[in-house]
């Protein structure tokens, strides 16, 4: 539960976050290299931040293997927010990325009604809608805007180049886990007994 409530709460102030700074700095939506903001910086380093503890947390508590899923994104995440805050480039990019803070504050939420075997209750069933659309507007659609502003930087020797090895990797990781979802909560006749172990936010 602690590790959930971090996540939960670091969710909400990301999500939150990473929303006024495009509110503040629209720029960052469309110059996703050069633009920079202050407030920028520092949820790209707030975040990453958090992905180090999250990290650190799950070797300590011997949790590694059972969340390896985890531990490949946080890399793949600390890998690619690193760029902006030494090289102070594709600000705009972390802040885009971490607009799935939004979404990840229903899954978590889901999460948390499902370990509590709640899935009876309206709440649930209507965050079950809340957290699809979510899905779609805040990891989907921003994930799909950043490969494609990311492919221009294909075949060259640039941070770019690297960045986008890391966006088409996480590309398939998320698209993984919105079939977990949907077939959790949507097709749950469909899901082997043994997957129903809370593992993931979206089992």
């Amino acid at each position: 539960w602690h590790n959930l409530l971090v996540s939960f709460a670091h969710s909400i102030v990301s999500g939150i976050w990473a929303l006024l700074c495009i509110w503040q700095t629209p720029e960052l939506l469309v110059e996703i290299e050069t633009a920079w903001s202050l407030s920028g910086y520092l949820l790209v380093c707030f975040s990453a931040g958090y992905f180090i503890h999250d990290t650190v947390d799950i070797v300590i508590s011997h949790q590694a293997r059972a969340s390896w899923e985890y531990l490949v994104h946080h890399v793949m995440a600390m890998g690619a927010f690193f760029s902006g805050i030494f090289w102070s480039t594709f600000v705009g990019g972390g802040v885009l990325t971490l607009l799935v803070e939004v979404s990840n504050i229903f899954l978590t939420f889901r999460m948390m009604m499902k370990i509590n075997n709640a899935q009876h209750l309206l709440l649930y069933r209507v965050n079950k809608y809340v957290n699809l659309v979510m899905y779609f507007l805040f990891r989907l659609a921003p994930q799909a805007y950043l490969t494609h502003y990311f492919l221009r930087y294909l075949g060259q020797r640039t941070l770019g180049t690297f960045l986008l090895g890391i966006l088409l990797m996480l590309d398939i990781m998320i698209l993984i886990y919105f079939s977990r979802l949907l077939r959790s909560d949507f097709c749950p006749q469909r899901v082997p007994s043994q997957q129903h172990k809370d593992k993931f936010l979206t089992e």
